[in-house]
Parts: C-alpha cells; sequence; structure tokens
C-alpha cells in the first residue's frame, strides 16, 4: 500500500510540474518576428558572411530589427536588394558592384626567390617566417585567399600567384582581410587601370627583385597630371575614385607595372 501511494504521489507531482511548465511556457514564449524568415527567403542562402554575421538567418534577424541595412548582402547584390526594399518598403540605391584585384604580378618568373619555404601553407604562417620571396610585399601564393572565397572566384596560378576572375566575384571582401600583406584591394568594378605593385621599396631595389615592380619613376602620375595616380613615397598608387580613361599610363610605365583589367569580363 505505501508503495502505491509513493506512485500516486510522485505521478501527481510530476502532473502538477507538468502542467506549470507548459502554463509557464506559453505565458512567457517569445514570439518571432515572421518577417524574419519572410527576410531569410529573399536572401541567396549563401551564408558566406560577407554581410558582416555568421549566416543569412542572422543577417535577416539583424535586418528585421533595424540593426543592419538592407544592402550588405554581397551573394545576392542588387536582385537581392530590390526585393528586400520592396517588401521592407525601405528605399535603397544599388551601389556599383566592387570586385576585388591582386595588387602583384610577380609570380615565379617574374619575382626572385629568396629560399625555398617549406612549412605550413598558408600565407599567414609563410608571411610570419618571411616567406621565400624577395620582395617582402608580394604575394606569396599559398592560397589563404581562394580557400576563404565563397564563389571560388580566386585562381593560384602554376607559378604562385593570386588572381581574381572579376566575372565570378561578389565583392566580399573576405580574401581582402586574409591576405597579410594587404595586396588585395576591392576596387568599382568599372575601373579598368590598376598599379599591380604594393612594393615601398625604391627603385633600384625593386628592379632586383622583381622584373615588374614599381620603381617610383613617376611617369604615370605626371602623365595623369597627378589626377588618377599619386605617389606615395616610392610606390604609384591608383585613386579609385577617378576614372583613368588614358591608356598612355600603361605604354609609359618602364616596368609593365600598369595593367588594363576590366572589373568583369565582357561579351
Amino acid at each position: 500500500m505505501p508503495s502505491v501511494i509513493a506512485i500516486i504521489v510522485l505521478g501527481g507531482t510530476g502532473l502538477v510540474c507538468g502542467a506549470a511548465l507548459a502554463f509557464a511556457a506559453k505565458v512567457f514564449e517569445v514570439k518571432e518576428d515572421p518577417r524574419i524568415q519572410a527576410i531569410l527567403d529573399l536572401l541567396p542562402g549563401a551564408n558566406c558572411g560577407a554581410c558582416g554575421v555568421p549566416g543569412c538567418a542572422e543577417y535577416a534577424k539583424a535586418v528585421a530589427q533595424q540593426k543592419l541595412p538592407i544592402d550588405l548582402c554581397k551573394r545576392g547584390g542588387a536582385e537581392t536588394l530590390a526585393k528586400l526594399s520592396i517588401y521592407l518598403g525601405v528605399k535603397a540605391e544599388a551601389k556599383e558592384r566592387r570586385v576585388a584585384i591582386v595588387l602583384c604580378q610577380g609570380d615565379n618568373t617574374k619575382a626572385s626567390r629568396r629560399g625555398v619555404y617549406n612549412g605550413i601553407a598558408d600565407c599567414a604562417a609563410a608571411h610570419a617566417m618571411g616567406g621565400d620571396k624577395g620582395c617582402r610585399y608580394g604575394c606569396l601564393g599559398l592560397g589563404s585567399c581562394a580557400r576563404v572565397c565563397p564563389v571560388n572566384a580566386i585562381e593560384i596560378t602554376p607559378n604562385r600567384l593570386a588572381v581574381v576572375h572579376p566575372e565570378i566575384c561578389i565583392g566580399c571582401g573576405l580574401c581582402a582581410q586574409t591576405c597579410p600583406r594587404a595586396l588585395i584591394k576591392l576596387v568599382p568594378e568599372s575601373r579598368r587601370i590598376h598599379v599591380l605593385c604594393r612594393s615601398k621599396d625604391r627603385g633600384p631595389v625593386v628592379k632586383k627583385l622583381c622584373s615588374v615592380g614599381c620603381i617610383g619613376c613617376t611617369l604615370c602620375a605626371k602623365t595623369l597630371g597627378n589626377q588618377g595616380i599619386r605617389m606615395e613615397g616610392p610606390l604609384a598608387v591608383v585613386d579609385y575614385s577617378v576614372q583613368i580613361e588614358n591608356d598612355e599610363v600603361i605604354t609609359k610605365c618602364p616596368q609593365h607595372s600598369i595593367a588594363n583589367r576590366p572589373g568583369r569580363r565582357l561579351a
């Protein structure tokens, strides 16, 4: 008899506790904003993190709560922006698409090597060890940028140089964040003239280390009247706020450091 009473008491206690928990769950239930799922359905679902948050679900939540603007989805681009603008009733203009470019041409055939790197196949690790390239500013070519690219827009050539395919690039900037030598830059896709060098060494040093490195001769800046390309010490740097149309800067460069590379491949 005592065992039966114990079972009844325990059962009753469990029943009361269960009912109390169910009541509490109902009372304290946090209702999710239905717009979060609707916004998520409008996103491409790539979960690339280019918007600055980990995944499309988190971005949808942040947009619904007005914590982030609606124009951060690089993968979705103008199409997704237009859909979000209509759904949320928020006016937003699509900005010019930006694409990544590697500001270096110094592969194994053009840049000297000071040894052989046998460490981890990671650019940050190689950079910490000084790398094996004579130029301390040049592309290490170990593919760290390519591995973080969510759309496989970066190719590592057989001669160890990272090259971006602009027609695939979504401008997320993850590669630029990854490069330990800050060689990758996001530029407006309409810009086609680039100084593909980041060396801050003086001309005589550059010539010894790389056949296509900028030697700071200033011919490009003078050709453009210092409009579009400026000198930062011994290095010519493109001002991407200016549209350069004068191809003479390319032919005048004695080191062939300046190239015409459209932001996207034209049909």
